[in-house]
């Protein structure tokens, strides 16, 4: 097993390499049909709750410095220091402009596959820190979107599922 120290900045390299080549999206596309291994049973059969144990799990493994708050039809999550950021930050390379989009780049279709919204926000490329609001109702999603785009935040730096969500359903996530 490498270091993490070491695999932060190969992944970099990795996803400067696939920018460049412009393969990147697609690459995070694959993680997310590999996570669904790990994630796809446990989201749909226990639901938010099952997404606050998985990233309860991955909070503790990865010592990242985020709160969570889950609710009856939402699961908050605010990374207020991310641990793989941080270490690409601090090796000599400079970090692909695109590292941050490797969590909703895997995340975001994997809920859609669910059934479940989900508003992303990575906050400043530049800082180890992101938002993620995941909405069992479709309308409330919307308007955690709305409210966000409407706050000032730099749509770039926003995104969403209702896309891939909508193939599944028009009306609500679950």
């Amino acid at each position: 097993m490498i270091p993490s120290d070491h695999f932060v900045r190969f992944y970099n390299e990795v996803f400067q390499f696939l920018d460049e080549k412009g393969g990147l999206e697609e690459y995070y596309r694959e993680i997310s049909r590999h996570q669904e291994l790990h994630c796809l049973k446990i989201f749909t059969e226990n639901g938010l709750q099952g997404m606050y144990d998985y990233w309860e799990h991955i909070r503790i493994e990865e010592n990242c410095d985020m709160e969570m708050e889950l609710g009856r039809n939402k699961l908050a999550l605010h990374m207020r220091k991310c641990p793989s950021l941080s270490k690409v930050l601090d090796n000599d390379a400079a970090p692909c402009e695109k590292y941050c989009d490797h969590c909703p780049g895997w995340v975001l279709p994997l809920l859609a596959k669910c059934g479940y919204a989900c508003v992303y926000d990575l906050v400043d490329r530049a800082a180890p820190q992101c938002r993620m609001s995941i909405f069992t109702c479709l309308e409330e999603a919307r308007k955690c979107w709305n409210d966000l785009l409407a706050s000032g935040r730099d749509p770039s730096l926003c995104r969403n599922n209702f896309k891939a969500l909508g193939k599944k359903s028009k009306t609500a996530a679950r």
